[in-house]
């Protein structure tokens, strides 16, 4: 099977590429047509999530650059040693709710400074693959498509995420130890 999907990977895009248009003459669409129409649509959306965009970013920044984070990890690191959390992953934990790009950022300092064989190697890269950018979906989507009451949806990704960090420490110590 391993042998297949890699003889299969290569040509998947392309399959995708050819494939779909070919769906759409059999169906008789106008592909180029509907291509242009979802191209527009996109940019659209694009432009009316910008500002949604720079306010995450701008936070995210100002929260790094103020130490705030920093003076956070050290406050909450002994508490979190206790329970399996690394100290180092605070930051992780912190930011990536709110964006999936300050996350990876972070994530490569980690394993850059620990290695990725290391406790808070693996720990963070489960947490990164365990957890959603649970803030960037909710401004980016709901603005985009002006939804402005999502308190639910907030209090759900919150639960998600913290229930994607405590997984991530136990799934670790299931299959790698400490």
């Amino acid at each position: 099977m391993n042998d297949l999907l890699h003889k299969i990977g290569p040509y998947a895009v392309a399959m995708f590429v050819v494939g779909i248009p070919i769906y759409g003459v059999i169906k008789k669409v106008k592909v180029y047509e509907a291509f242009i129409e979802g191209a527009k649509e996109g940019f659209q959306v694009a432009v009316r999530i910008i500002p949604y965009l720079v306010a995450i970013l701008s936070v995210i920044g100002a929260f790094r650059k103020s130490g705030a984070m920093d003076y956070l990890s050290q406050w909450l690191g002994p508490v979190t040693e206790k329970i399996g959390v690394p100290a180092a992953t605070i930051p992780l934990m912190i930011v990536r709710p709110l964006s999936g790009g300050a996350s990876r950022g972070i994530l490569a300092d980690l394993l850059n400074t620990y290695g990725p064989d290391t406790y808070i190697g693996r720990v963070a890269s489960v947490m990164s693959g365990c957890t959603e950018t649970t803030f960037y979906v909710l401004a980016v989507y709901c603005g985009a498509v002006g939804v402005s009451r999502y308190r639910q949806a907030l209090a759900t990704g919150i639960v998600a995420d913290l229930s994607g960090f405590a997984a991530a420490v136990v799934i670790t110590l299931l299959f790698f130890g400490r």
